[in-house]
């Protein structure tokens, strides 16, 4: 047997926090839900939970408020032109000024756009075309 029979999914994606209380409201703005909020010591850490996508956020640790560890979150849009005018709409901190394309993802291609969250961490929309 082989480890990647052992695996099913992605469970979390971890993004250290420089204010825990302004992350866990800024997913919510884009639609996740608070799972589990935890102290671990005197910091806390709570998982956000879109569907089967679950991000671990917690406060306490050094963060690089920069592209790196993680490059981005990609997230399933069924309709990017509509999520790019919510997302300028919202007021969110936009990184593309239009829709970008890849044309040789998939059969017939991806357009997505990214955003910045609260700690510089970049969120892709993405839809497969």
């Amino acid at each position: 047997m082989a480890i990647k029979d052992d695996i099913t999914g992605i469970q979390h994606v971890g993004i250290p926090s420089v204010d825990l209380d302004k992350t866990i409201e800024f997913y919510k703005s884009l639609g996740f839900e608070e799972a589990g909020l935890f102290h671990n010591g005197e910091n806390r850490c709570a998982f956000m939970r879109f569907g089967n996508l679950t991000i671990e956020t917690w406060e306490g640790d050094p963060t690089a408020r920069k592209a790196g560890a993680i490059n981005h979150i990609s997230l399933n849009t069924p309709d990017v032109e509509k999520a790019f005018a919510d997302a300028k709409a919202q007021g969110l901190r936009m990184v593309n000024d239009e829709i970008q394309s890849i044309p040789s993802f998939w059969d017939k291609g991806i357009k997505f756009f990214n955003i910045l969250g609260p700690n510089e961490e970049t969120i892709e929309f993405c839809q497969i075309l």
